[in-house]
C-alpha cells in the first residue's frame, strides 16, 4: 500500500519509511543539481532563498516553457545522484530530510536523518504531470535553466524508498 506524504518532512516521517515502499509525495520540492549543491552549501543558511528544514531536493534540470503567467515544466526527469555524493552531508545536515534521484546515493549520510526516493529515469514527462506549477526559481541568470533552483508545487508525486533512514537500500 502506498504511503501519501506532504512536504515538509518530519523527522517522525522519515523514520517511518521503509526500502521499497511506494510514496506519493504532495507539497513543495527544490530542484538542484551540481552548481545549485555547490552555491547552497557556500551560503549561510540564514541567506538561502528557501527554508531548507524538511525540505525535498529534486536532482534534476527541468525543461521549462515560458508561458504568460511565467513557466510551465514539460519534462522533469532525474539527473543521476551519485555525483552528489560530495555535498550529501552538507546538504543533510541543513535540515534537508529527503533526496529525489536516480541510481542511488552513498547510503551512511543517510542514517537517521533522510531518506533517498527513486524516481525512473526517462519518465521526465510522467514526473511533469504531478507538478502543478511553478512558484519561484532562484540563481536562473546565474546557473541557467537546468542548473537553477527551481520551486515547485508537486501532487502525488509518485517515488519509491530507495535508501531509508535506517541503512537500507534498493541498491544493494
Amino acid at each position: 500500500m502506498a504511503v501519501k506524504l506532504k512536504t515538509p518532512l518530519s523527522e517522525k516521517d522519515v523514520l517511518s519509511l521503509k526500502a521499497g515502499e511506494v510514496i506519493y509525495l504532495s507539497g513543495t520540492i527544490y530542484t538542484a543539481r551540481d552548481s545549485a549543491h555547490r552555491k547552497i552549501l557556500s551560503l549561510p543558511p540564514e541567506e538561502l532563498p528557501f527554508d531548507p528544514e524538511g525540505a525535498v531536493i529534486y536532482h534534476c534540470g527541468p525543461v521549462v516553457r515560458e508561458t504568460r503567467g511565467g513557466y510551465e515544466v514539460v519534462s522533469a526527469g532525474p539527473t543521476t545522484s551519485a555525483r552528489m555524493n560530495r555535498y550529501l552531508d552538507g546538504i543533510l545536515s541543513l535540515g534537508i530530510r529527503g533526496i529525489i534521484g536516480k541510481e542511488g546515493m552513498d547510503t551512511e549520510p543517510f542514517k537517521g536523518r533522510a531518506v533517498y526516493f527513486a524516481f525512473t529515469g526517462g519518465a521526465g514527462a510522467l514526473a511533469a504531470k504531478s507538478i502543478k506549477r511553478v512558484k519561484a526559481i532562484h540563481w536562473l541568470e546565474e546557473l541557467g535553466i537546468p542548473a537553477a533552483v527551481w520551486i515547485l508545487e508537486v501532487r502525488n508525486f509518485p517515488l519509491i524508498v530507495a535508501i531509508d533512514a535506517h541503512g537500507n537500500s534498493l541498491y544493494r
